[in-house]
């Protein structure tokens, strides 16, 4: 199986985060403001360098004013847009 990084999934699951950072408003420094973390954090999230366990995920949903159910939701309704 391929590495999930290296998987249509995961390129669709980072368009939905920035998605979501974008419709909030907010820039990738207010964010990672927000989450008391430097402006790289949200910079490395969106281009897939680091990773977010689901607790960050969580935290990071709530900052952008959704919630995990949501976005999970969001992220479904991409996957199938895609055929994925």
């Amino acid at each position: 199986m391929t590495k999930a990084i290296y998987r249509r999934e995961h390129v669709i699951f980072l368009e939905e985060l920035k998605r979501m950072r974008v419709e909030s408003g907010m820039t990738q420094a207010q964010c990672s403001a927000a989450l008391g973390r430097p402006q790289s954090f949200m910079s490395d999230v969106e281009r897939g360098v680091r990773r977010l366990d689901m607790v960050q995920l969580r935290d990071l949903c709530l900052v952008l004013g959704n919630d995990l159910i949501g976005f999970t939701k969001s992220f479904e309704h991409a996957l199938s847009r895609d055929n994925v």
